[in-house]
């Protein structure tokens, strides 16, 4: 058999190698090694070959660069540090402390006691020490994005940072939305992930990806740690920005040599960051104007943002609404700031908000906006808003002042060291003195509250309506129930029918609008507050992006209780599709698993309601479960959230179905 090479022909008989190719073995296939020195037998050499020499590609041969590249393209491929520290360990002596003991100290020294993750090659070095740490509970998910998620409803049902873990490329990458998420309803979040070791960082190597640059606008702060004598400074930095001011997360990404190498360093017990100085106190000038313009008001209303959660500052808002008698709203994350028991509290406003509370705002002389961004979804078109108000806006963060809406007597600060010293200064107001006011609000809450598609339990053609499901879940807790909501229609019902009495037990991703966000945020709620029971209110569309995380309630025995709002669709795409779409339905027909099956697959029980007469005992059986359980609520198909606030229009313009009750 004959066959070319570099243009000379070469036979090879039996038993022989092709002459001019060095057998292996040889020191040509020595690294770096040269055939000048091989020893070739002299029948293999001819003129051609002898001139003949290996060239080294590495860039940069011979440098001590290229020496490092090399060793950690070893180190990446065969664990040879791992294998050093092992050695130590069967002679009996003790391993070096390392960096990732020292991430498991940092940890520890923050309080956490539960990080959601996932991992992966170059995190396997923090792995193999957490069992040194039976202190730290590791929930291992199905999906990084579960991860995030569930760190984040940790963070927002307990008022600890969550923290999330998750390995190098796609692992990182795959915690993005859940970091994103966390970022616009400012939840601290300490996300921490696994990288390449330093000398391949902007290589290209496996699972490499630049994730600093991709979280960087997503993130209060993120840092790439590669020497692991910089852990225990960076963690206890990243953990006092994720909680401090207004909250949000940091991002940490660990080289496996960081992870790997000795840790020498002690653990900080301050932080002193020169640059990061939020303001919590409130200018003492712009809190007296604050008070002259509540004085002067008739029609004020007290507008709560998530802002009054974070600070913890329920307290000071119910003395402040009833020191002045003053309603008060609330944002879609502001749900659960006031018992909406209370004869002041309005609900939330916005597109899908109560009609009561929008009209409020309205009509309103003063609105006081505690804590509150002013999105979009909140305001509408920004120049019908609130056409007749001054606005006192109070926040933490001085970028959200005159962001988006401009306003009269803006205060930077904490929300609750705002009220503390401003409810002082407010003068008393009885009862009486807006009893006119206050009772023109009551009937138009009256007004929306009897509108026929509101709580029937039947919707048209006796259907099961949405909205009565929500309701009955609350009755059954006493209202005491942490509701994790996802998005969509399944969103809106929540927010409106759940009856929230206490700060925290209302859930729900805001600003960045999630689909699959209510399982997962769902678990970790239920793991940051084991003494509340937890109920994900979920749509079959946002469901099925994480229903995954059915096996990680089971694994861990996380009770979870599962209330699927079942209607074939992507409910809230259909509902656009219909009223501002002329009924073009694209893409909008949701088809879905055999859901009690799928429960069953998992281990799960599983209940079916179909009517309104079902919905309290599949209530019932499934909060009778010791564990995780699930409840298919098949609700009707064509049920729209109302009112409704079209794109573009403003809290005046809001859209209400007109039909007859269905006959009986």
């Amino acid at each position: 058999m004959s066959f070319k090479t570099d243009d000379l022909a070469v036979t090879r008989g039996a038993g022989q190698k092709p002459k001019g190719v060095a057998a292996m073995g040889s020191t040509d296939d020595a690294a770096g090694g040269s055939p000048a020195t091989a020893t070739t037998p002299a029948t293999a050499t001819t003129p051609a070959t002898a001139a003949r020499s290996r060239i080294n590609h590495m860039p940069g041969a011979g440098s001590a660069r290229a020496a490092a590249i090399e060793a950690g393209r070893r180190e990446m491929l065969h664990e040879s540090r791992r294998l050093e520290l092992k050695s130590l360990g069967e002679r009996g002596l003790k391993r070096p402390r390392i960096g990732a003991d020292a991430v498991c100290e940092a940890l520890l020294a923050q309080g956490v006691d539960v990080i959601f993750g996932f991992p992966g090659g170059v995190l396997l070095p923090l792995y193999d020490v957490l069992g040194d740490y039976p202190e730290l509970r590791h929930i291992l998910v199905r999906h990084e994005q579960g991860a995030s998620h569930a760190a984040d409803g940790y963070a927002r049902a307990s008022g600890d940072v969550g923290v999330c873990l998750g390995t190098s490329g796609p692992g990182a990458t795959n915690l993005v939305t859940g970091i994103g998420n966390a970022m616009l309803d400012s939840i601290p979040m300490v996300a921490i992930t696994g990288n390449v070791v330093s000398s391949l960082l902007g290589k290209d190597a496996f699972q490499e990806i630049d994730i600093t640059g991709i979280t960087l606008p997503c993130t209060k702060h993120n840092y790439l740690v590669r020497d692991p004598n910089e852990i225990p400074r960076v963690f206890a930095e990243a953990f006092h920005i994720a909680r401090t001011g207004r909250p949000g997360p940091v991002h940490v990404d660990l080289t496996k040599d960081a992870l790997m190498g000795v840790c020498t360093a002690e653990h900080p017990t301050t932080v002193d960051l020169p640059g990061f100085k939020p303001t919590f106190e409130g200018h003492p000038r712009q809190i007296k104007l604050a008070a002259q313009e509540i004085a002067k008001a008739q029609r004020p209303v007290i507008l709560a943002g998530h802002g009054v959660l974070i600070s913890n500052a329920t307290a000071e808002l119910l003395e402040l609404a009833e020191k002045a008698q003053i309603p008060v709203a609330h944002t879609l994350l502001g749900v659960g700031a006031m018992d909406e028991r209370h004869p002041l509290s309005l609900g939330f406003v916005g597109m899908h908000g109560w009609k009561h509370a929008n009209k409020a705002i309205q009509s309103s002389d003063l609105l006081i906006a505690l804590g509150m961004r002013f999105d979009d979804r909140v305001t509408g078109h920004v120049p019908t808003f609130a056409p007749y108000a001054r606005i006192i806006h109070v926040d933490i963060d001085p970028a959200e002042i005159g962001k988006n809406v401009a306003v009269e007597i803006p205060i930077v600060g904490d929300v609750k060291r705002v009220l503390m010293a401003l409810i002082p200064q407010v003068d008393a107001v009885e009862p009486e003195g807006r009893a006119a006011y206050l009772a023109e609000i009551d009937g138009w809450r009256a007004e929306a509250e009897t509108t026929p598609w509101h709580g029937s339990g039947a919707w048209r053609n006796g259907q099961l309506s949405a909205d009565f499901v929500v309701r009955k879940i609350g009755e059954a807790s006493d209202h005491d129930a942490t509701l994790v909501a996802d998005v969509g229609q399944n969103q809106m019902w929540t927010a409106r029918y759940g009856g929230f009495r206490r700060p925290n037990s209302h859930i729900s991703s805001g600003g960045l609008g999630t689909m699959g966000y209510g399982l997962p945020a769902a678990m970790g709620a239920a793991v940051g507050r084991p003494d509340k029971e937890t109920w994900a209110i979920v749509g079959d569309g946002g469901f099925q992006m994480t229903v995954q995380e059915l096996m990680t309630l089971v694994q861990d025995h996380i009770p979870v209780k599962i209330a699927l709002l079942d209607n074939h669709k992507l409910g809230m795409i259909r509902q656009w599709q219909e009223l501002v779409y002329a009924g073009n339905y694209h893409s909008s027909h949701l088809l879905g698993p055999d859901w009690m099956k799928l429960a069953e697959a998992y281990g799960i029980p599983a209940f079916m309601a179909s009517t309104p007469e079902e919905v309290e005992a599949a209530i019932a059986a499934a909060r009778a479960v010791d564990g995780p359980a699930l409840v298919n609520f098949q609700i009707a198909e064509e049920q729209n959230v109302f009112p409704m606030m079209p794109a573009g229009k403003g809290l005046s313009d809001l859209l209400e179905e007109q039909f007859e009750e269905p006959k009986r």
